[in-house]
């Protein structure tokens, strides 16, 4: 009996129509072809890695359907991280129908290296040449017609962002799966394993449930012992066949698992290289635009250029949020006194309109007034550098401090997706191969601050640092907040180096980064995309953690036990500890309840010295000063709120994704401590340098 191992979804394993799986190699623009045939916009972005979970969407040509799989991106079927086993698995166990490898035009040889390895597993394969378009900018000429004679497989070319190519593509896709098989031609085999793969293939049974039985006995020589289990188990074959491990052991005794592997895959590169050098026609030099600015961005000016636009990114982002912010506020004002009129005029029970417009409403419309703005300037800049190919190039300066750190240089861009979103930071540590260096950067993700923390640590900084006042004020708040970033990427590598020394021990893994050509970004298409994607999804997740929030904190300051609410007495208990740390019982329960949403803080302790029974979003930064003042106060204070702010447990949307990646309470409860040790360990050196200081001065 045949049993897969592939873990098909569903929609897949329960479905009639032909199942195609979508291939390729990171950063060739496999998502934009997806989006193209299906519709159903994945976000996408010039930097390797970017899809990180397998995607479904429906392809129709005149009236016809098939199921379209996009694969995780993988430089190769002998894979290595978790993401190129999802891809290998799916090809080689799930049986797809179809095949469809998407390679880049510019560098053609390297994707013919994927292309030869899908071909052993899924003969019925079109190969798609993406990216026509800048290869013609290079002066890159491909002869597609004699690539598909060599190859044996169709062959198209494409520009999927502008669609061109795309008619043909779908008419050759769906011909694809009517007409007979192609007949590729046999991948290349080492001289001296002709005999005993043959010899293997000869001792292997005739039904291997699908599996193609060169490619089986390929793979048995290679040194990949999950994958052997996971060959037997899915062919119903036992590996103890006498004559099978016999051959096996025999050809070991003469040539390594290891010579094997490299023999076979030289093999198959000396074909791509031959393959190219007949059908690619171009110019010695094709990039000398991208090296001139390569020279400036990756070069000695690389990381001044960074924080300079980080920074640049920082002061549009708290400027332009702070109309925006007062206008909705104003808005959710004015229509909280027509649902109030409207409950009223229904006769609704006191405590009930109370629960859903000062608990509920009022919480889920401070954080969309608060939390909308500045991430509808945020993730829009942030994609553009995206889509442009700069992120990289900040992986590119961030590799060697995390070297030393004995971490993965890929960790600088799960930082950079950190700033949007600590949850989207978390789940884009997939593209870690080490599960060592994976499980440190997921720890370490939440010092970077994310778009819901901005608010409240540009309030504290513009009220109690920020010099000057117009645009000397707002550069100034943007350098500060740039400082405290900083702070959170030196942590970073301090807490990943203490980690990699302790309990995470191991040795640094090597990878190759990928530095995607620079590419006009598609400006209409990131302006939508990063607000229905990125905006609007993330706002949702924190409106519905909120929500429930609203009605707790509801709950704190209007119920009431022994003449004093829930919330005051909860404060009185949390004071003393508080008080250690530089900061008032009133601050850490705003810490607390605004577990569910970064957002909610200052408005939560605000409600709280103000002995307020409703959450109620206050946009004049000077009211918001004379209530801080008049409860104690001082730059000191505000210091340390702001590390607090910087440092401490991730909110309750990142900490379930961090449970869900982990699958482990114990690393979840590990990634919610350690930030808020390093946080309470800060505040407490900079209240007590603040009260010792304090003490000098006046006994002098």
């Amino acid at each position: 009996m045949c049993t897969s191992s592939a873990g098909l979804p569903p929609e897949l394993s329960q479905t009639e129509l032909p199942v195609v799986a979508l291939v390729g190699m990171p950063n060739v623009g496999k998502s934009t072809v997806f989006n193209a045939l299906t519709g159903m916009h994945q976000h996408t972005g010039n930097w390797a890695g970017k899809t990180v979970a397998s995607a479904v969407g429906t392809v129709t040509w005149n009236g016809e359907s098939l199921l379209l799989a996009d694969l995780p991106g993988t430089y190769s079927l002998r894979a290595r991280s978790a993401e190129e086993i999802v891809a290998r698995d799916f090809l080689c166990f799930a049986e797809p129908d179809a095949a469809v490898v998407v390679c880049d035009a510019t560098c053609l040889e390297r994707g013919l290296l994927l292309v030869m390895q899908v071909l052993e597993t899924c003969p019925r394969t079109l190969l798609c040449v993406n990216l026509l378009d800048e290869a013609e900018k290079r002066q890159i000429a491909i002869d597609l017609p004699q690539l598909e004679q060599l190859l044996g497989i169709p062959v198209v070319g494409m520009a999927a962002r502008s669609g061109t190519g795309l008619p043909e593509f779908q008419q050759r896709l769906f011909d694809l799966l009517h007409q007979p098989a192609p007949q590729p031609l046999p991948c290349p085999v080492p001289e001296q394993l002709e005999q005993p793969l043959e010899q293997i293939q000869n001792e292997l049974p005739e039904n291997l449930c699908g599996l193609q039985r060169e490619w089986t006995a390929r793979r048995l020589l290679e040194p990949e012992p999950e994958l052997h289990e996971k060959i037997a188990a899915h062919g119903n074959i036992s590996l103890e066949i006498p004559a099978l491990s016999d051959a096996l052991e025999q050809t070991w005794k003469q040539y390594s698992p290891e010579v094997c592997a490299d023999a076979m895959i030289a093999a198959i590169v000396r074909h791509s290289e031959a393959l190219a050098a007949q059908t690619v026609h171009q110019p010695e030099q094709t990039d000398a635009a991208d090296r001139r600015l390569d020279r400036i961005l990756a070069g000695k000016w690389g990381i001044p250029v960074m924080l300079l636009l980080l920074g640049l990114v920082l002061w549009l982002t708290i400027v332009g949020a702070n109309y925006p912010s007062a206008w909705l506020s104003a808005g959710f004002s004015h229509l909280q006194g027509w649902l109030s009129l409207l409950l009223e005029t229904i006769h609704t029970p006191h405590w009930l309109h109370g629960l859903l417009i000062d608990g509920i409403y009022n919480v889920l419309t401070c954080v969309i007034a608060v939390m909308l703005p500045p991430m509808a300037i945020f993730f829009p800049l942030f994609t553009l550098l995206e889509d442009f190919g700069y992120l990289p190039r900040v992986a590119f300066h961030l590799d060697k401090p995390f070297q030393r750190a004995c971490a993965c240089g890929k960790q600088g861009l799960t930082m950079c997706m950190g700033f949007g979103c600590n949850a989207a930071g978390v789940t884009g540590c997939r593209i870690i191969d080490s599960p060592r260096e994976r499980l440190i950067a997921i720890l370490t993700n939440n010092f970077i601050p994310c778009n819901g923390r901005f608010p409240t640590m540009i309030t504290c900084i513009s009220l109690f640092f920020a010099a000057g006042s117009g645009l000397c004020h707002s550069v100034s708040s943007a350098l500060l907040l740039l400082g405290l970033i900083l702070l959170g990427v030196f942590v970073t590598f301090a807490v990943s180096r203490l980690l990699s020394h302790t309990i995470l021990r191991g040795v640094p893994s090597s990878f190759t980064l990928e530095l995607p050509p620079y590419r006009k970004p598609q400006f209409g298409k990131v302006l939508v995309r990063s607000l229905l994607d990125r905006t609007i999804f993330v706002l949702g997740r924190a409106c519905l953690a909120a929500a429930p929030a609203g009605a707790v904190i509801w709950c704190f300051t209007n119920c009431h036990i022994g003449g004093g609410s829930i919330f005051a007495h909860c404060a009185a208990l949390l004071d003393t500890p508080a008080q250690f740390i530089g900061l008032d019982g009133v601050i850490l329960l705003g810490f607390l309840l605004g577990f569910p949403a970064n957002e909610i803080v200052l408005p939560i302790i605000c409600m709280g010295y103000t002995a307020g029974n409703a959450l109620a979003e206050i946009t004049d930064l000077s009211r918001i000063h004379e209530i801080l003042t008049a409860n104690d106060w001082t730059a000191a204070t505000a210091l340390c709120m702001l590390l607090f702010l910087l440092f401490h447990f991730p909110c309750s949307t990142t900490l379930l994704t961090i449970h869900k990646e982990t699958g482990s309470w114990k690393w979840t409860l590990a990634a919610w401590g350690i930030p808020t040790a390093v946080g309470i360990l800060l505040c407490g050196v900079v209240h007590w340098t603040a009260v010792l200081l304090a003490y000098i001065c006046k006994i002098l």
